[in-house]
């Protein structure tokens, strides 16, 4: 199935949930934000939370500094 993350077209496999693509992409679950054909995907609904065909999904990664 195709989605596209942070604007590049990319193949998953049907019913990936939205953790289960953060764990595939490496990305550190504390650090991101996620959403989905512009809305917000809380946290806690990351796990339920199935990426459906031609879906647009952006992940934001906040970096700490001073």
């Amino acid at each position: 199935m195709q989605v596209i993350i942070n604007g590049e077209k990319r193949e998953v496999r049907e019913g990936l949930s939205v953790l289960e693509l953060l764990s595939e992409l490496e990305l550190p679950v504390e650090r991101v934000a996620v959403e989905i054909n512009k809305e917000v995907v809380r946290r806690q609904d990351w796990e339920l939370t199935k990426l459906k065909e031609n879906d647009r999904i952006e992940i934001v990664h906040f970096v700490g500094g001073g």
